[in-house]
Parts: C-alpha cells; sequence; structure tokens
C-alpha cells in the first residue's frame, strides 16, 4: 500500500470564481493571481485528494485576499443522472459575510478602545463565533456609555441617559437596549443567536457609530467647526 503526492505551482492562475468580496457588496468575480496545487493518493482508502491554496484578486474593487479548497474523491454526490455536486470545503482569508460591509477606513474616527472591541467584534461576527459577537456588541454599547460619561449603574439607566442627553434618539436607545438584551443572553446563557440576528445588531451598532462619531467628525474636516 503506498501513498503518493506531487504539487503544481501556479496551475489556477487565471481562472475566475465568484465569491463574496470584503470590500465590495455581495458576490463578485475574483481572478486567480498566485496558486499551489496539491494533490495526491492514499491506496490504502482507495482515495484521492486535493488542496488548493490561492492568492485572489476582485476584478470589481482589485483587492486581494486568499482562498482555500480541500475536498476528497467522496466529497462528491450525485444530484442527477450526470451531475455530481461538490461537497468540500472552501476557507477565505479575511473571512468575511456575503452582503456586509463594515465601517472600513472610517473605523479610525472611532476612539482607540472603541475601535478595538469594534473590531475584535466583526472578527469574531464573520469567523462563526457568535457567542462572542453577541458578547462583543454588548460591549460595544458598553464602551460608548463609558466614553460620553453616561449616568447610571447599569447599561439599562446609562443608554437612558445618552438618550436624554440627546447623545442617541429615543428609538436609538429602544434598539440599543435590544442589543443589550442580546448581549446580555450571549455573555450570561451563553446562547449563540443566528447570523442573521447578530449582522442585523452589528448594522445597528454600526449606525450608531456613524452618528455619535463618524459623521460628526466628517463635517468638521468638510466644513470646519
Amino acid at each position: 500500500m503506498t501513498s503518493t503526492s506531487k504539487e503544481e505551482l501556479n496551475k489556477s492562475v487565471g481562472h475566475e470564481i465568484r465569491i463574496p468580496c470584503i470590500k465590495c457588496s455581495g458576490r463578485t468575480t475574483h481572478e486567480v493571481v498566485v496558486s499551489v496545487d496539491q494533490s495526491g493518493t492514499e491506496s490504502r482508502y482507495d482515495l484521492d485528494w486535493y488542496h488548493v491554496y490561492q492568492i485572489i484578486r476582485c476584478k470589481g474593487c482589485k483587492i486581494l485576499s486568499y482562498r482555500e479548497t480541500a475536498h476528497t474523491s467522496e466529497d462528491y454526490i450525485q444530484i442527477s443522472e450526470d451531475e455530481y455536486e461538490w461537497q468540500g470545503s472552501e476557507k477565505l482569508f479575511p473571512s468575511r459575510i456575503e452582503g456586509r460591509k463594515d465601517l472600513g477606513d472610517d473605523a479610525i474616527y472611532l476612539p482607540t478602545d472603541l475601535r478595538r472591541i469594534y473590531k475584535e467584534t466583526v472578527d469574531a461576527l464573520t469567523n462563526d463565533s457568535p457567542v462572542l459577537a453577541g458578547i462583543g456588541l454588548r460591549a460595544i454599547v458598553e464602551t460608548v456609555c463609558k466614553e460620553k460619561s453616561a449616568s447610571g449603574n447599569d447599561l439599562y439607566k446609562k443608554i437612558n441617559d445618552l438618550a436624554s442627553k440627546h447623545v442617541l434618539t429615543p428609538s436609538g436607545a429602544n434598539i440599543l437596549h435590544k442589543v443589550r438584551s442580546l448581549g446580555n443572553k450571549a455573555a450570561h446563557e451563553v446562547k449563540p443567536h443566528t447570523p442573521t440576528q447578530l449582522s442585523l445588531a452589528m448594522n445597528v451598532v454600526e449606525h450608531m457609530l456613524r452618528d455619535v462619531y463618524i459623521f460628526p467628525k466628517l463635517v468638521e474636516e468638510e466644513f470646519g467647526e
């Protein structure tokens, strides 16, 4: 019983694939610019395996990222008489969620501690860590309350205090209470929320960060105080 393997450099260069882009909205066409293809056979299992490592470039925004796929000869299932479907794995780095864009370069306008916890929460969200993402969302709200010197002995009262100071609108405060509740369940009950719930909660938090920090800075840069 023997095993064999081989490696080919740039075999898939020029190939095009459609995957979510880390900068554009939704799926875009990416071109492979560098690749390493590895394949082999495990004769004792009668199994062929394939690993592909690629540097890819979005043909829209031109940003570079990384893609890795792995599959074996067992990773195909028959879906019709003459058609098979690939069931291998795909990893993308940086990780991403299709259709969602974060604050991007505008995050530089956030205070240092807030920017750090925001980035960590985005990483948890895009890396399929729902409990950590829920805790991070609550931490963002807590950090805003601290940075804005909100009064109160719990987060509920601090959010209401920001609304009374017109840092938040009443409707914005009500929405943040839902994010607070989500974060509480993640922290105290270790409850994972769905990607849709977390993504929506993150959209709400990002809207708050734009209103409280980013838009005022952009207006000040453009028009002066």
